[in-house]
């Protein structure tokens, strides 16, 4: 294993938890534009429909995605300008 990956494997899982919040609240401010009031609902959820749940999900898993991607994508070009080798 390179140095790159070992000094990028902690710097991971704290990207980890800061993108997940990061796309909690992004989602929070986006659902109201999209949805029917503040909260999304949950699948569980009688009183909502199916159009409205299944929206929720699919934009909830595009914006966890988007947001993912961009924090890791940048923890990796961090590791390469300490290290000098990418960690993928």
């Amino acid at each position: 294993m390179n140095k790159a990956k070992l000094v990028y494997r902690p710097v991971g899982l704290g990207i980890g938890a800061v993108s997940g919040m990061v796309a909690s609240a992004l989602f929070k401010q986006l659902w109201p534009v999209f949805g029917r009031g503040d909260d999304a609902p949950d699948a569980l959820d009688e009183s909502r429909s199916w159009p409205e749940v299944l929206l929720a999900a699919g934009l909830q898993g595009v914006v966890f995605a988007v947001v993912r991607a961009g924090v890791d994508r940048a923890g990796a070009v961090g590791v390469r300008k300490l290290t000098g080798t990418w960690p993928g």
